[in-house]
């Protein structure tokens, strides 16, 4: 059976849906990339007539994101796929569980089944590591707001902000076009701080916020001095991150970045930053795994 292309048909509502239209062609890829003509193996074992009926089962316990991905891949391969899902994203499933069943055309199943899981995996997987470490903050009652960054998988990054995102986590910028955020190679080209804010200002909309990145306790005084609106802490030690979080003192928003893990995440919003990002989220979580098992005919 071939891939169809449904992405113009009405699909059901339910949490992903705005993104759909964004994420068909991605997903139509990801099957294009695993079948280039056909799946010879199942095609050679089963007939195209042939239905049978699936259970979707979760072999770890975590956070549970991208069923609704799932769902599509398998709508976009064949339409006729009934998918009947018992839980939904965000939701906490343990080890074992039944997460959906699926029913439909034998060879339409099998030939989907591995892109499908790929996406559930991955994005459940970005969604518990980001759960986890939302629980440390939460536990420890501080204030700091738990951020993904640009480090993503290429042309993943829709499905893995939006991980970030059911995991507890809130997102960074998506892409370079969504605001300033000036970083050391910019720095050394603009000649310092001073000038590249004063750039920025001077050729971006005044609705848009700045950010500076800083290496140093010397550098967030330059940054702060030259009115940035956020100022990130890159790769600082705990004692000189604390040390500049008490000289900004409120004047810019903070955000601390570089090496943050579950065994440092709480002492690091102990000083009072407002924002932590991690790129860890996306490019370090474990995957999250999940089998289709039972499959008979029926």
């Amino acid at each position: 059976m071939s891939i169809q292309d449904n992405s113009k048909e009405t699909i059901s509502s339910f949490s992903f849906e705005p993104f759909f239209f964004q994420a068909d062609a991605l997903i139509l890829s990801a099957l294009h990339e695993d079948i280039t003509t056909e799946d010879i193996t199942t095609n050679s074992i089963f007939s195209k007539h042939q239905t049978g009926c699936a259970d979707l089962i979760c072999k770890q316990s975590g956070t549970l994101c991208g069923l609704e991905v799932f769902e599509r891949t398998f709508f976009l391969f064949d339409s006729s796929i009934e998918i009947t899902c018992f839980h939904t994203d965000g939701e906490v499933i343990q080890k074992g569980e039944v997460i959906a069943q699926i029913k439909g055309c034998m060879r339409s199943i099998l030939s989907a089944e591995r892109v499908a899981l790929n996406f559930l995996q991955r994005m459940s997987g970005i969604s518990t590591y980001t759960y986890e470490m939302v629980a440390l903050l939460s536990a420890h009652h501080a204030k700091a707001t738990l951020l993904d960054t640009r480090k993503t998988a290429p042309n993943l990054r829709l499905f893995e902000k939006y991980a970030v995102r059911v995991g507890g986590g809130k997102n960074h910028r998506y892409n370079l076009s969504d605001s300033v955020l000036i970083k050391d190679n910019h720095i050394t080209a603009a000649g310092g701080i001073t000038n590249a804010v004063k750039l920025a200002k001077q050729n971006t909309s005044f609705v848009k916020k700045i950010e500076v990145e800083a290496e140093s306790f010397e550098m967030v005084q330059e940054a702060l001095l030259a009115k940035a609106d956020i100022i990130m802490l890159d790769n600082m030690s705990f004692d000189e991150m604390k040390k500049c979080i008490a000289f900004i003192d409120g004047q810019a928003l903070t955000e601390c970045s570089g090496n943050i893990t579950k065994e440092n995440i709480e002492f690091i919003a102990a000083i009072g930053v407002d924002y932590i990002s991690s790129g860890a989220l996306t490019h370090s979580a474990p995957i999250l795994d999940f089998s289709l098992k039972n499959l008979h005919t029926i």
